[in-house]
């Protein structure tokens, strides 16, 4: 079968840069399906995306619909016919559905067969429709009209490319009528542009200042903002959302390094920052210690002949920015940093629960409780909690909301407050998402954690639990984070005594009756997703919840002492032996209370596993003490052969009712070592 390449490419103003990628990869995807709908094969697939087209390059697309058959069984011939041969309902109704005469219908066999063979189109026929379908099913939330036309689109349409190899594809689509001309550059080559063949469309546009292809655009952007930040001596922080959005802003990237007024480095980094990028799309230099450059890289969409021009604008334009910026910071600093909780309690932070400032007295107890239990210094962490929303009062975090904390921690440098302090103002933010960075100081981790256990426990105290994906006060990340502090940074806090602090807290704001429990329940249930991702068996994770550790540190320890234990060769044995014991002892009304006496021994293998268990007892409760579980499970793994052996030789329901009693002693004794550092029956 034959095959040519095909392109389409669709002409437009300027598409939204942030949703281009997504609406090229949407165009491609409805094509393809087109295609397989269609039964036509192709060898190799790309899309193209530039502000001001989307186009999608087939290679070896096959130009004829191959032939289908149709092959339908319909009712059995005795249910087909009465008695006198008469079709029934059921033939006629068959024939109906096969759109054909009740004559056409295979009657030989034992059921009813409509067999038909459908000759393939050209490709050419099929593609308008499949090209049409594909740009009316795209991702746009909201679609625009222009002009006195009822078409809609993202943006208007401007011209249509659709070639099967050098063939024109006749149609019209979007108000455009297919051709072969595009269009260059919009001030480089405004002229339109012949696209020889579809192999050819990149090449015959970057002859006209347009590089089509994004990753080439984006390549090419990164490489030379990377070269110009090394002749500056300075690094360029190029966040990957921003380099997507300037790639769908220019169709021939030309990056230019521009200056501001150094007076403005006195200014928080990141606030400059934080405009340049969001409001300017700017690349901005860092030196070698990691502060703010007075430089930056702007990428032009013109190679100019008077480059300076272009660099005076983009200076001209970021000077309001900063200057804003420099006022905002100016204007906050003229008054104590703990001033601004005067307006915070006027602003609620929820109907029930009261103000920010409420929120900020509380977060200030819970975590002065907690930083002595982890280590820190209780009058620090009070202070912090204090001042710790005092900066959304702020004009600069107004302004900037990405700037709260970091607008704190600046103001209250400025106010002498201690390091540990200031900085906590930051880390209470921490970690602001998956994966991201941890308070460093421990004033910091008791903030944050305080912070995130207060809103979990004011808003579960209202009854506004998470549901499904509906989460508005992100209180599963909430929980994470808490749980990611504790765990990675190795401090250890009594969950169930912070929780119950807190909730103590409210008052009478919230409902008490099992709030705690409801709330530690939740924040644990977050480790089980943590270490499903992490590749840790659910029934690990389980071993240890049936224990329910208060400490998220002592329980993240047990788990890997747990999938430590699972690796040796005696695990399953064990966890299959506790698993039986478990469900003996279940039934055993008490039996296993009593304690055990070696003179109702019968048999040889009971001396043996009580000496055994007696010796693994003494082993492992200072290791147990010590928290080196993974030790303490591997001493217990020896006791696998004198299990083994007393389970072969002794029936544990013995006739006798001391013997019996005994014996069930000596399992609960057993079955104890082990849940002293989780429930491994789970992991039978």
């Amino acid at each position: 079968m034959s095959a040519q390449d095909f392109l389409v490419e669709l002409g437009t103003e300027e598409l939204p840069p942030k949703a281009l990628n997504t609406l090229a990869d949407a165009f491609l995807a409805g094509i393809e399906k087109g295609l397989q709908t269609a039964g036509l094969k192709f060898e190799a697939k790309k899309v193209y995306a530039a502000p001001r087209r989307l186009a999608v390059l087939l290679t070896a697309l096959e130009t004829q619909q191959p032939d289908r058959s149709i092959n339908l069984d319909g009712p059995p011939r005795q249910a087909a016919f009465d008695a006198d041969g008469n079709p029934t309902q059921a033939a006629l109704g068959f024939a109906k559905k096969c759109g054909v005469e009740l004559s056409e219908i295979d009657q030989s066999g034992p059921k009813l067969r409509f067999s038909q063979v459908i000759t393939g189109k050209p490709t050419a026929s099929l593609l308008p429709t499949i090209v049409e379908d594909s740009l009316n099913d795209l991702p746009i939330p909201k679609r625009m009209r222009w002009g006195a036309r009822k078409e809609e689109f993202v943006r208007p349409t401007q011209w249509l490319v659709m070639l099967l190899g050098d063939q024109v594809i006749d149609c019209t689509i979007l108000a455009q009528k297919a051709g072969r001309d595009s269009r260059g550059h919009r001030f480089h080559h405004p002229e339109s542009v012949r696209i020889t063949s579809p192999a050819n469309y990149l090449n015959d546009l970057r002859a006209a200042y347009v590089l089509a292809d994004a990753n080439e655009r984006r390549e090419l952007i990164s490489k030379r903002t990377e070269e110009l930040a090394r002749l500056q001596e300075g690094t360029a922080i190029v966040p990957p959302s921003l380099l997507d959005e300037v790639t769908a802003l220019v169709e021939w990237p030309v990056p230019l390094v521009c200056s501001f007024e150094e007076r403005f480095l006195d200014v928080p980094q990141e606030a400059l920052i934080t405009t340049m990028q969001d409001n300017q799309k700017y690349f901005c230099l860092l030196d070698v210690d990691g502060k703010l450059l007075p430089r930056f890289i702007t990428v032009a969409n013109i190679e100019s002949k008077d480059p300076q021009q272009i660099i005076a604008g983009n200076e001209k334009v970021v000077r309001p920015r900063l200057t804003d910026a420099e006022f905002f910071f100016k204007q906050d600093k003229k008054q104590k940093l703990e001033d601004f909780n005067l307006r915070l309690q006027n602003v609620v932070f929820q109907e029930k629960l009261g103000s920010v400032y409420d929120k900020a007295v509380r977060v200030s107890k819970l975590a002065a409780y907690i930083a002595p239990r982890i280590g820190g210094d209780a009058a620090w962490a009070a202070r912090a909690g204090l001042l710790s929303k005092c900066d959304l009062a702020t004009e600069m975090v107004g302004e900037f909301p990405e700037m709260q904390g970091v607008a704190g921690y600046y103001y209250a440098l400025n106010d002498g407050e201690p390091d540990d302090v200031a900085l906590a103002l930051n880390e209470q933010y921490m970690p602001r998402g998956a994966g991201a960075e941890l308070p460093t100081t421990l004033t910091g981790a008791a903030v944050a954690i305080a912070d995130k256990l207060d809103t979990l426990v004011g808003i579960f105290g209202i009854g506004m639990l998470p549901t499904g994906s509906k989460d508005p006060y992100a209180l599963r990340r909430a929980a994470l984070g808490v749980l990611r502090i504790l765990i990675d940074k190795k401090l250890d806090l009594d969950l169930t005594q912070a929780v119950v602090f807190a909730v103590g807290q409210f008052g009478t704001k919230v409902k008490q009756a099992g709030l705690a429990e409801q709330v530690l329940e939740f924040v644990f249930d977050r480790l089980r997703a943590r270490y499903e991702d992490e590749g840790v068996d659910v029934s690990v994770y389980l071993s240890v919840r049936a224990l329910q550790p208060g400490s998220a540190l002592d329980f993240d320890q047990r788990v890997q002492a747990v999938q430590a234990f699972r690796k040796l060769p005696e695990a399953d044995a064990l966890a299959a032996v506790n698993k039986r014991v478990s469900n003996l002892l279940s039934k055993a009304d008490n039996l296993g209370n009593a304690e055990v006496d070696p003179g109702l021994f019968a048999d040889a293998k009971e001396f043996s596993l009580n000496s055994a268990i007696a010796k693994a007892e003494n082993a492992v409760k200072p290791l147990i003490a010590e928290r080196d579980y993974a030790q303490a499970l591997a001493r217990l793994a020896s006791l696998r052969e004198p299990v083994d052996a007393f389970f072969e030789a002794v029936m544990i329901n013995a006739d006798d009712a001391g013997v019996r009693k005994n014996r069930y002693a000596m399992l609960a004794r057993l079955r104890g070592l082990f849940i002293n550092i989780a429930d491994i029956s789970v992991l039978g």
